[in-house]
């Protein structure tokens, strides 16, 4: 529903993008409108997000990656064993870190502390969390404020000590590509996205587009990745996204759900750069790949800068979806386990 605080939230995102391509910072359409609405949250602004306008976005990424995957990147797939290897001990390690340093530095109770560390999905943590009995709010903002700031920290540093540039073409314009296959992507977006929910799809806006689009890429079907504007109208949408989850925050919740967030984000931060270091020295992998393999953002917006950075697209969305298919499918047992404990005679 089109209503006045959408409107003015939509205008402050656009702003953002003006002000961000003026002075010539990085990434206009992504960090523009997140930091413009995070602003304009923090400063008590009523936003509102775009409801299944940005959901349906994300389906555009979803078909950027199936149509990346080919049967080159499939062949590739034995030589990834090493760094794949890597993912479960590189979750065990951030819970064995994560859980103490919620519960007993930051004094959050076990679920929430559980919850608050898994590095899997955005959404998924949070509703797996409230229903295990954790506390929702403090939730999102950890979770959004470790997306956010691993988004900002990636783009430093790659620009940085990894002397990567951000300028690599997104996608060739619309008026470029044939007509059926812009309405084919249609098709996989849509298709993809309703009938991953209608199965109970985690993550069903990407990762049902991701694998239709990956069948008919394999398959000869799908030739192209989504264009240039739709990669832009993606970006922009995550981006105000992030800055949304801040709105009505408190500034009991500053000190301590948000500050406890991006200490977090930092010790993750830390960890990545250990394990991509010995992706890079134990299975050859290239230092680029390692990195955003490794690094703990959102599966989208970790999206967008393998794009932008001209990464191997397909061998860092294969560590990603390891990553969340490994934590998705473990927390809830792993958190029966901690509520077991906490309500037995004598538990903590």
């Amino acid at each position: 529903m089109f209503t006045r605080a959408r409107l003015q939230t939509f205008v402050i995102a656009l702003a953002g993008v003006g002000a961000f391509h003026a002075v010539g910072l990085p990434l206009p359409f992504l960090f523009g409108p997140m930091f413009a609405c995070l602003l304009a949250a923090l400063a008590g602004v009523q936003v509102q997000g775009a409801g299944q306008v940005s959901v349906a976005a994300r389906t555009v990424l979803g078909v950027a990656v199936g149509a990346s995957v080919t049967p080159a990147i499939l062949g590739q797939v034995p030589l990834m064993a090493v760094t794949l290897a890597l993912i479960p001990a590189y979750v065990a390690v951030i819970g064995l870190v994560g859980v103490p340093f919620f519960h007993r530095i930051c004094g959050f109770d076990r679920i929430t502390s559980y919850y608050a560390a898994m590095p899997g999905g955005f959404q998924d943590m949070v509703i797996f969390g409230q229903e295990a009995g954790g506390n929702g709010r403090a939730l999102s903002l950890i979770h959004a404020t470790r997306v956010l700031i691993i988004v900002t920290l990636v783009p430093i540093l790659l620009t940085g000590p990894f002397g990567v540039g951000l300028d690599h073409p997104i996608g060739v314009p619309a008026a470029d590509l044939p007509v059926h296959e812009l309405a084919l992507m249609v098709v996989i977006a849509l298709v993809g996205w309703k009938g991953g929910e209608r199965i109970g799809l985690f993550g069903a806006s990407i990762l049902g587009p991701l694998i239709l689009a990956m069948a008919l890429s394999l398959t000869d079907v799908l030739h192209h990745r989504p264009p240039a504007e739709a990669i832009l109208v993606a970006q922009f949408f995550i981006g105000m996204g992030i800055g949304m989850y801040y709105r009505g925050v408190t500034m009991i919740e500053l000190r301590r759900d948000v500050a406890a967030g991006a200490a977090f984000a930092v010790i993750l931060a830390g960890l990545a750069a250990g394990f991509t270091l010995l992706a890079f020295r134990l299975g050859g992998t290239p230092i680029l790949e390692a990195f955003l393999s490794f690094s703990p953002g959102g599966q989208a917006e970790m999206t967008v800068l393998a794009i932008v950075a001209g990464a191997d697209l397909g061998f860092i969305v294969v560590h990603h979806l390891t990553r969340m298919i490994l934590v998705i499918t473990g927390a809830p047992v792993v958190a029966r386990l901690l509520l077991r404990k906490d309500r037995a005679p004598g538990g903590p």
